[in-house]
């Protein structure tokens, strides 16, 4: 029967809503231990709170979905978080060790501290919360498509996003990032489970991965390989390059490395993630089977669920939507805890001189601010998954040529430098999404504007004045 699918999603909701909400028991929550676990979290939680990034609605729906849709550009998905992992053993343990130092809580404080300028922290922290919106609309409607395929119906799109949004806010509000830690540790086994479950028989039921890509390689000649024109190779190359760079640069995963307790997490993480990454295949193998499973899908995003629906029986449908519920409400609350965190922290606090209580009443005032705001967007838009998380990556990525250089140079940037190459990264990102306008060989913009922040942050930095960073060199690391 159909309502054992309902019964098991809205019993996976309860339960993440316990646990959120009983996370932050016997924890004094001032404004650390909310934000950033009082930095005490060892290498299973830094572990599910990073990994986060790779099992998102984006990986379920998305990736499954554009693999459905694309063909062969999906393929971009595998390369980036392994070239992230590689590049986290080097950059996340400077950036732990530069954060306990200082006590930071936020990535704007990071930009701040480091270069002696709270005008460029605050806009760190708007640029991190615009982004950071786009991030979240992309979770709540994954939720929401998710709930109302998995329920059959039963419980309407709008409804479900609604649900989803109060239940993050909730733990959120009263654990912090205790409860997304605490919740991310239930997701990621019921996920990987169903994931391989649903990766393996869905190709099993077309006939096996071979017979698979024989039929829709002789549907579709050209569907598995990159295209010829927009997404070609120049297009995946540059694409992975922005993702792999801005991976940690989102804020959401910038301030979850301050929440470990020394800096061998990042290291010992940096071995087993890209391994981990590998789970992506069998989402990518759903996705292929969904097009000879239930052909001609108008919502792309759909195919996983639809197929899933189409080959299950009605309970595990239901560990499916509550899988997929899961992936949009650990990265959910993380994203809404920083969001708030960065405009009562680094925003309200130096432009109001607001105490540390002031600071942690209007945190969670704006928990519920920002719910509401990336709910109304949500019901709104419809924007495609795979686009508002790229549309995201090109804003946060404009973040990495700053703290690359501030990390690992004494005097490549300074705080004139960095601000200038942000305000030319994200104008050019501005720009091109508004106009819509394609560039030469199909080059990603986000990766254009990255390039051209780069130069910017090079040349104002060597034409102004020498004021680099905090007292604290990369050479004391």
């Amino acid at each position: 029967m159909h309502s054992s699918a309902l019964v098991i999603t809205i019993a996976t909701i309860v339960i993440a809503l316990i646990l959120g909400v009983m996370a932050q028991r016997n924890k004094k929550m001032d404004l650390e231990q909310w934000t950033v676990g009082g930095r005490g979290f060892g290498v299973l939680f830094v572990f599910l709170l990073l990994a986060g990034e790779i099992y998102t609605t984006f990986t379920f729906l998305g990736g499954s979905g554009y693999s459905y849709g694309m063909g062969g550009p999906a393929s971009y998905i595998l390369a980036y978080g392994a070239l992230a992992y590689i590049l986290s053993y080097f950059i996340l343990p400077r950036l732990w060790r530069y954060s306990k130092e200082h006590k930071l809580l936020s990535q704007s404080d990071y930009f701040a501290t480091r270069f002696n300028s709270p005008g460029l922290g605050i806009l760190v922290a708007v640029v991190g919360v615009i982004a950071i919106i786009p991030y979240l609309q992309l979770q709540i409607t994954g939720l929401g498509l998710i709930m109302e395929v998995t329920s059959y119906g039963a419980v309407g799109k709008v409804l479900a996003m609604t649900i989803g949004v109060v239940v993050v806010a909730l733990y959120v509000t009263i654990s912090g990032i205790h409860g997304s830690a605490w919740t991310a540790v239930l997701k990621d086994i019921v996920v990987l489970a169903v994931v391989l479950v649903v990766g393996i028989a869905l190709p099993m039921h077309v006939g096996g991965l071979q017979v698979m890509f024989e039929k829709i390689n002789t549907m579709r000649p050209d569907f598995l390989i990159l295209k010829n024109h927009g997404m070609g190779l120049m297009w995946f190359i540059s694409t992975v390059a922005l993702t792999s760079l801005g991976f940690y640069m989102w804020p959401h995963s910038f301030s979850a490395v301050f929440t470990a307790k020394n800096e061998r997490v990042f290291r010992r993480n940096a071995t087993f993630l890209p391994l981990y990454q590998l789970i992506l295949l069998f989402v990518f193998f759903a996705g292929f089977a969904a097009i000879l499973i239930v052909p001609g899908l108008k919502n792309t995003n759909l195919a996983l669920l639809a197929a899933v629906q189409k080959v299950f029986p009605a309970w595990f449908v239901g560990v499916v939507g509550g899988a997929g519920i899961l992936t949009a409400l650990v990265p959910g609350s993380l994203l809404i805890m920083t969001g708030a965190t960065l405009i009562a922290e680094n925003i309200y606090r130096p432009l109001a001189k607001a105490s540390e209580k002031q600071v942690q009443t209007m945190a969670r005032i704006m928990v519920w601010v920002i719910a509401a705001v990336s709910l109304y967007f949500s019901i709104n838009s419809n924007a495609t998954i795979v686009a508002l998380l790229l549309m995201g990556y090109n804003f946060v990525t404009q973040f990495f040529p700053s703290v690359i250089l501030s990390l690992f140079t004494e005097h490549g940037v300074n705080k004139y430098g960095a601000m200038s190459g942000i305000l030319v990264g994200v104008s050019i990102v501005v720009y091109f999404t508004m106009t819509k306008v394609s560039i030469l060989w199909g080059i990603n913009t986000g990766f254009l504007a990255l390039l051209i922040n780069f130069i910017v942050v090079w040349v104002v930095s060597a034409l102004t004045p020498n004021s680099p960073v905090s007292a604290d060199q990369p050479a004391h690391f």
